[in-house]
């Protein structure tokens, strides 16, 4: 993002769910989420543990509801909530062409 010339602050615990990325300027907030605990759809990333089923099938929902209210609070305060997951960010041009598609629209 910086050598996109962008200005941008990390962790922010003041906004809900404490976004990854801030930019305040164009009002977009950017999670990077990780396919395991945030239960990215369709991805193989996204497996689910043998053993201690109903424990795992708690802890996801949980995170993924937790994710939701955040996104929900964050879009009612005015900003526009972006997330990258992790295998997105694993290669460097599908990170690159969703960073493009996420500025164009600001």
């Amino acid at each position: 993002m910086h050598a996109r010339g962008l200005r941008f602050r990390l962790h922010r615990r003041d906004l809900p769910g404490t976004p990854d990325v801030v930019l305040p300027g164009r009002r977009l907030v950017v999670f990077v989420h990780g396919c395991f605990w945030h239960r990215h759809p369709g991805c193989r990333g996204c497996t689910t543990p043998g053993t201690r089923p109903e424990f795992w099938k708690n802890k996801f929902d949980a995170n993924v509801a937790r994710d939701r209210k955040a996104t929900e609070a964050l879009i009612q305060a005015g900003w526009r909530v972006e997330t990258i997951w992790e295998c997105e960010a694993r290669d460097a041009n599908t990170l690159s062409r969703r960073l493009d598609a996420m500025f164009d629209q600001a």
